[in-house]
């Protein structure tokens, strides 16, 4: 059992007890321990990484370097190699889409995504569409989030090339089957792209055992910066993919009319590297192996089902995705009955409590979601919690939402 107590004692901003953060899909809040691993940084190695033979600029790189294999470590990846850090998951999606689709999808392929996924990882792929005449294909779930093997089935044929899917819906808390899509993908000779944002800082996650092909991931939704995160790839595919962006540090040696890059994973880090982040989204990783995955999902899941449970007692509340608690990962979306969801999120507000409102840059399932439940506005509320949230500040968010309607003029 967590004590999350001591737990909050870590975050400074999460010490004034009258403000409620329920917005941690979006982002999660920093330990001081991270910020103290990117003041440390910044105060005893701050130099340029890879580039310089003194002692700031050595001891830079290796803690660069070190941050890098922690990741590796933290999703089981085979080689420190096989993650090329970014400025976010929705750059490590685009270098994927840039670097492998542009080279390996060919006119008349397709690309199969779910009806769930972030514009993150939909707009790359309707780019690569475009370019190349490819077609998107979509796997519509059941109302409810849930994806079943015969859709999977379904959807991913000998003409498929990318399968392209989110771990856990950001909108309906949803986890989705990422397992059996590598398997149907790899049977039909495509490759497997996750989207990880809500996934890896929720979940133990190993790569090898998921036999996925690409994983990119967030610092900032995991207690690191903003700023830093991560694609995982396979080493195999990552040799044949040219660069994304070019420039220094990504080569290895340069004439007036060519140049040859880089060996892994440098050959896709153009520029000056972000280290101090990167030493920080590694801070947040040790920090979240020290309290464990296991307690992590344990206290979403107490905090999700009071939430659940504190709305079905609520008859102008609609709840959007599974019923049942234990198939949701800290997301509860909602609507309440003529009320705005930006109104919901302003009066919440006015009473400290922090949720997110809108499309939740996931249009096509806000569309999905308004054919098939009955929504009355194309856009929703949605409280996310994480493990440094209270049963105290859950029963609070309930109480204030029964009084929602009252405090809108019902």
């Amino acid at each position: 059992m967590l004590n999350v107590k001591s737990i909050r004692g870590d975050f400074p901003i999460l010490q004034d007890p009258k403000y409620i953060y329920f917005d941690n899909a979006a982002t999660s809040q920093r330990p001081r321990q991270v910020m103290e691993a990117v003041e440390h940084f910044y105060k005893t190695t701050n130099a340029n990484p890879l580039r310089g033979l003194y002692e700031w600029s050595v001891g830079a790189t290796e803690a660069y370097e070190q941050a890098r294999h922690t990741v590796a470590e933290f999703v089981h990846a085979k080689e420190d190699c096989e993650i090329i850090f970014v400025r976010n998951a929705t750059e490590a999606l685009n270098l994927v889409a840039y670097s492998y689709a542009m080279t390996n999808v060919q006119e008349g392929d397709e690309i199969v995504l779910t009806v769930l996924e972030h514009h993150s990882n939909l707009l790359p792929w309707q780019m690569v569409a475009d370019a190349k005449k490819a077609k998107l294909v979509f796997l519509e779930p059941q109302a409810d989030g849930i994806i079943t093997e015969e859709m999977l089935k379904a959807v991913i044929t000998s003409k498929t090339k990318i399968v392209a899917m989110t771990m856990v819906s950001n909108v309906l808390g949803r986890v989705t089957p990422v397992a059996n899509a590598a398997k149907l993908a790899h049977a039909a000779g495509a490759v497997l792209v996750l989207d990880g944002a809500q996934g890896v800082p929720h979940q133990a996650v190993d790569v090898q055992a998921l036999d996925c092909d690409f994983l990119s991931f967030s610092g900032h939704k995991m207690l690191g910066p903003m700023g830093i995160g991560a694609l995982y790839a396979k080493r195999a595919l990552l040799e044949t993919m040219p660069p994304f962006l070019r420039g220094g540090e990504m080569i290895e040696y340069v004439t007036r009319n060519s140049a040859t890059y880089a060996e892994l994973p440098h050959k896709f880090e153009a520029g000056t590297v972000n280290a101090a982040d990167a030493v920080g989204m590694a801070a947040g990783i040790r920090y979240l192996q020290q309290v464990g995955f296991d307690a992590i999902e344990a206290h979403e899941k107490k905090l999700t089902a009071i939430l659940l449970e504190g709305m079905k007692q609520l008859p102008y509340v609609q709840v959007y995705g599974p019923e049942d608690a234990a198939l949701h990962s800290g997301i509860v979306t909602f609507n309440i009955e003529g009320c705005h969801p930006h109104d919901i999120s302003t009066v919440l507000d006015d009473e400290h409590i922090a949720i997110r409102a809108g499309h939740h840059c996931a249009q096509p399932l806000m569309e999905y979601l308004q054919e098939h439940c009955r929504m009355e506005f194309r856009a929703t509320a949605r409280a996310s919690v994480y493990f440094y949230n209270t049963e105290e500040e859950a029963e609070r968010f309930i109480d204030a939402m029964g009084k929602i309607r009252k405090w809108l003029g019902f």
